[in-house]
């Protein structure tokens, strides 16, 4: 299993920001028709049931103990600027030694969000699991990004859920952009995806087709290959009534220098109803790197902030799409906190969330970590709420494979989203 690497660097200015990443290797779940050969071959996940699953619990009653946030304050002032990166030591690793586990304690009654505008949050699911409908079940679940293809687990996504989109990937090995053939190539992923994309069972259900994860472009030249790459692959599936989702970078990729080499694939997605896919994370909070930094448990956010992990994304759209008229619709098709981030505060052997739960306690981010995350996750909310141009961003992971347990929400987190969902639905 490979894992993502990250160089981070801040400054005040645009040109001195340079953050490299490297893509994540996932599983894959086998569908029921047949694949290619170049597929992996995995034991597919349980097969979903047919039918819709019970409503959600109504939510918690007030209890003494406000757990997670009420309401996203202080919103951000206008001109806010970039911060630079703060210094700071990282926190050492934690003892080898295992401690004594503490006596098991009560979970915390949380507060329950007031209701607001609909949410933008989605999920990235990796397996059938029942709590993903739950969670689906409020109609507000904007986008599953997913890698389970079993047709009945997409129809009933579907059914629970009638307006979230569905983004499917299928895992394959990186691009070599040094080497790349772009319309060989588009044609070859193009048939190697057809089994799937174009089956009936599926094809209902799936509403848009992802190719490589998180490609990375050293390069001018390798850049442009991969640009009309994405843009072969985008007219071909097109040609067939496919939608595809172009990009899919990882955090802080690419360089904003190489994004003018990679447009004609937006323009592509512009030409043919596709969207942008991008991931952002950051780490030890959602806010690092942000222009609300450094602010508290509650640092609002406005439409002036941005950033070099999260909000990064509009400094490519206010600097780059929009004066090009290519502001085509934009799927967070990863987010979340990831301690992959190098460079960063924090416990230096944290990957996922769950890593970072004394962190949050010790530092004022919240002392129950289910409802601490949670609450950057809204923070995260507003910010995409407040561009028009955002589709959704799917959270990072839902009953996610074998080695991402610590980014997993299931169980109290989903809870507590599930909560927060419920009175940020449409109308």
């Amino acid at each position: 299993m490979s894992r993502r690497s990250f160089l981070t660097a801040a400054a005040t200015t645009f040109s001195a920001a340079a953050l490299a990443a490297c893509g994540r290797s996932r599983a894959t779940p086998t569908p029921s028709v047949a694949p290619s050969s170049l597929l992996p071959t995995v034991t597919p996940s349980p097969v979903a049931q047919s039918s819709l699953l019970p409503a959600p619990a109504p939510p918690a009653a007030v209890g003494d103990i406000s757990i997670y946030l009420p309401y996203v304050n202080n919103p951000a002032g206008a001109g806010a600027a970039l911060i630079p990166e703060p210094t700071m030591t990282p926190t050492p690793p934690k003892p080898t030694a295992t401690p004594e586990p503490p006596a098991p304690t009560p979970t915390p009654v949380a507060t329950p969000f007031p209701p607001g505008p609909p949410s933008k949050l989605g999920l990235f699911v990796a397996r059938n699991y029942p709590q993903i409908f739950d969670l689906l079940a409020t109609q507000a679940v904007t986008v599953v990004k997913t890698l389970e293809l079993d047709a009945n687990f997409l129809a009933q996504i579907k059914q629970t859920s009638p307006n979230t989109l569905i983004v499917a990937r299928v895992d394959l090995p990186q691009l070599s952009l040094g080497e790349l053939d772009p319309v060989s190539a588009a044609q070859a992923f193009v048939e190697l995806i057809l089994p799937y994309a174009d089956d009936p069972a599926r094809r209902q259900s799936i509403d848009g087709w992802e190719s490589y994860n998180e490609p990375v472009a050293g390069n001018e030249e390798e850049m442009r290959r991969l640009a009309d790459y994405e843009a072969e692959r985008t007219r071909l599936l097109a040609e067939r009534g496919i939608r595809s989702v172009v990009g899919n970078f990882g955090t802080g990729q690419p360089p904003l220098e190489l994004w003018e080499y990679f447009l004609p694939a937006v323009q592509a997605a512009k030409d043919y109803d596709g969207w942008l896919g991008l991931h952002e994370y950051s780490a030890p909070t959602m806010y690092y790197l942000t222009t609300r930094a450094d602010q508290g448990r509650y640092p609002g956010v406005g439409p002036a902030d941005t950033g070099w992990l999260t909000l990064r994304y509009r400094q490519v759209y206010d600097q780059i799409l929009i004066p090009r008229g290519l502001a085509v619709p934009l799927i967070m098709t990863e987010c979340g906190v990831d301690g992959l981030v190098a460079d960063r505060p924090g416990p230096l052997d944290a990957e996922g969330w769950h890593d970072f739960k004394e962190y949050w306690a010790e530092n004022g981010y919240g002392m129950w970590g289910p409802g601490a995350y949670v609450e950057q996750l809204v923070w995260y909310d507003e910010a995409l709420r407040q561009n028009d141009y955002v589709v959704g961003g799917c959270i990072f992971v839902m009953a996610g494979s074998a080695g991402w347990h610590t980014y997993d929400i299931l169980g109290p987190a989903a809870s507590v989203l599930e909560q927060y969902l419920s009175v940020h639905a449409p109308a």
